[in-house]
């Protein structure tokens, strides 16, 4: 009896153990086979070239407000707080280089990221959720339509065409915040901020920020879809679908900034 209590700690941990691996990688299997399909789908015929345009509509323009405002309040605080360090060396004259430089290279493409994530991710999510548990899902496949072309499919490849040009948008946008905060500090015209601005971007720039802004959009798109078209459990469900496609986007959406700044500065360096 005593060996057998003694083993038994031993022999739950090593039963407990394997599932848990196979697990992850069953996740990791469906996830690859989600985009695998996505891929094989998404470019072959018959297109929903209406469905494509509403959810174009439904992300980039239902999202400018917020993204205005967002890129408006970045351009101006960017701004304010820059200008002390730059002026203990007389080189105030470096805020448009500076701003423009930092908005088109990291922070407008993380920001419309960020906030895309938020708002069409969760969207994303929750309405594939609740067609999924709702069984309008399985209606659609019982019928003629593809759900996961006309539902899925739309949708990854609205946000990948979206969210580059809210990027710039955002850049844009943040650019005139500068603007207003310099022109009342310095006296600048428009034309100088604007020359000033465009002499320090670079080819590699507007590469690097649309190359970011399209795997952004395209890792938004995937996340919200896989985890609503896969939820499950009712309504818990579809609220748990919401949730993990906003915090998986933004984990994902960090950790392609990172890898994307070290790619990118090899190009700088050499």
């Amino acid at each position: 009896m005593n060996n057998k209590s003694e083993q038994s700690p031993v022999d739950h941990k090593t039963v407990k153990a394997p599932g848990k691996l196979a697990r992850m990688f069953l996740s990791l299997y469906d996830v690859g086979q989600f985009v695998t399909r996505f891929f094989k789908e998404g470019f072959l015929p018959p297109y929903e070239g209406r469905e494509l345009i509403n959810q174009c509509y439904n992300i980039g323009y239902r999202s400018l407000l917020l993204i205005s405002t967002t890129g408006l309040i970045t351009g101006m605080v960017f701004t304010k707080q820059s200008r002390p360090s730059l002026a203990e060396f007389g080189a105030t004259s470096w805020l448009p280089s500076l701003v423009a430089i930092a908005l088109l290279r990291t922070l407008a493409p993380l920001l419309t990221g960020l906030i895309a994530a938020g708002k069409v991710g969760s969207s994303i999510g929750a309405e594939l959720g609740s067609m999924r548990v709702t069984e309008q899902i399985d209606a659609m496949e019982v019928s003629a339509t593809n759900p996961f072309k006309f539902l899925v499919s739309t949708r990854v490849l609205a946000a990948t065409i979206t969210i580059p040009i809210l990027t710039f948008y955002t850049a844009l946008v943040g650019m005139l915040g500068a603007f207003l905060n310099v022109t009342v500090n310095e006296g600048t015209t428009m034309e100088a901020f604007v020359q000033d601005s465009l002499e320090s971007i670079t080819f590699l720039d507007i590469i690097a920020s649309t190359v970011k802004a399209v795997i952004f959009g395209f890792t938004i798109g995937m996340v919200g879809c896989y985890q609503g078209y896969n939820s499950s459990k009712g309504t818990e469900g579809v609220g748990k679908a919401a949730n993990s496609s906003v915090v998986i986007a933004m984990f994902l959406i960090f950790l392609e900034e990172v890898i994307s700044v070290q790619f990118f500065a090899l190009f700088r360096t050499t």
